[in-house]
């Protein structure tokens, strides 16, 4: 199978090792991030992603070896060496309890899993930080009486 925004074949669940190394990123890059990969060409570029219990991280469980080389700023990818989440298919139909202790499934086992897109996820964090940063440098708020905009004169 390959993804339409690469022509490099996606790892499937139970991918050369079984395991899965894991992308970090901060909860809001994260979920824009979700947000683009699900409604971008590749729909099913996002494979399965973890959340953390307090909300501040997500988890992009993603092919084993991606971690060597991995260099997106503002993210981590960990190798499990086979000790971490197995990318492989669940005996039963219900999602199975999350492979790290104090997270939960954001986008949980279903159907025909895989691990998302290494190539697709860094274009897609990239654009998100684009996103937030957009959001965060807009200075300009809504009008006040008088015309007037919180960052300055005449909306300018």
């Amino acid at each position: 199978m390959t993804n339409s925004r690469s022509s490099e074949p996606r790892t499937p669940r139970g991918g050369p090792s079984g395991g899965c190394d894991v992308v970090t990123v901060p909860a809001r890059q994260g979920l824009e991030a979700v947000d683009i990969l699900r409604r971008g060409e590749a729909g099913d570029a996002v494979g399965l992603v973890l959340h953390d219990d307090g909300g501040r991280t997500l988890g992009f469980l993603v092919p084993p070896g991606t971690a060597a080389g991995w260099d997106v700023p503002g993210s981590t990818c960990r190798e499990t060496g086979g000790c971490g989440p197995r990318l492989a298919p669940a005996p039963e139909a219900s999602a199975p309890e999350p492979p790290v202790e104090g997270s939960d499934w954001l986008l949980p086992p279903e159907g025909t899993d895989l691990a998302t897109d290494p190539a697709a996820l860094r274009e897609a964090l990239g654009e998100a930080q684009r996103l937030i940063d957009a959001a965060d440098g807009c200075r300009w708020g809504p009008p006040r009486a008088g015309g007037e905009r919180a960052g300055g004169e005449g909306g300018r």
